[in-house]
């Protein structure tokens, strides 16, 4: 190869490089989603009624008072029922 070849070859490529980068950031979305991230907040334990020394029966209520449970959550918009 002659030296002018390799010298237009790398210009072509980096022409190239730069034309890539212009494009990428002109329409600016990344090539890979960013992640999201939930907080969760985990709140001390209570010793006094998480211990199992006394009692080792689960209490549960005899009745539920179902007008104390919240609604079922409506599905988001473009969503079918399935």
């Amino acid at each position: 190869m002659l030296p002018g070849e390799i010298i237009a070859n790398t210009f072509a490529t980096l022409l190239l490089i730069c034309v890539v980068t212009v494009v990428l950031f002109l329409f600016g979305k990344p090539l890979w989603p960013e992640q999201q991230v939930r907080m969760v907040i985990i709140v001390p334990v209570d010793r006094t009624t998480t211990t199992a020394i006394a009692n080792t029966q689960v209490q549960l209520p005899r009745n539920f008072d179902l007008s104390k449970a919240m609604p079922k959550p409506e599905p988001p918009l473009g969503f079918a029922d399935r």
